[in-house]
């Protein structure tokens, strides 16, 4: 009689822990993607704090919008400054014969 009266508290007690479709193990999986996703929206907050601070740099300070310039559209500052592209015979992309070819006066 006692070990039958245990064995329907045990099922009373895993039914009322596991039971339903919010049982224990949901609730640890849901705190475990809680986590998990507060940990991802840290990182993007860091990543969005970096590109604000790339974004300033880029729209008010002249040396970044300068050497953006010069590196990303390969633009000189007056008349006194020339581009050279320098070529490596082995590239087959660019061919010394294709490459436009600048006169001066």
């Amino acid at each position: 009689m006692l070990v039958a009266r245990i064995a329907v508290w045990a099922v009373i007690a895993s039914f009322a822990v596991e039971a339903g479709e919010y049982g224990t193990s949901d609730l640890l999986r849901v705190r475990r993607r809680i986590g998990d996703t507060k940990s991802a929206i840290d990182s993007l907050k860091r990543v969005v704090d970096s590109l604000s601070l790339q974004k300033r740099d880029v729209m008010t300070n002249p040396a970044v919008q300068e050497r953006i310039a010069r590196e990303e559209f390969g633009m000189v500052k007056g008349d006194r400054e020339l581009i050279y592209h320098i070529l490596r015979p082995d590239s087959s992309a660019v061919s010394p014969d294709s490459a436009t070819r600048i006169q001066f006066p």
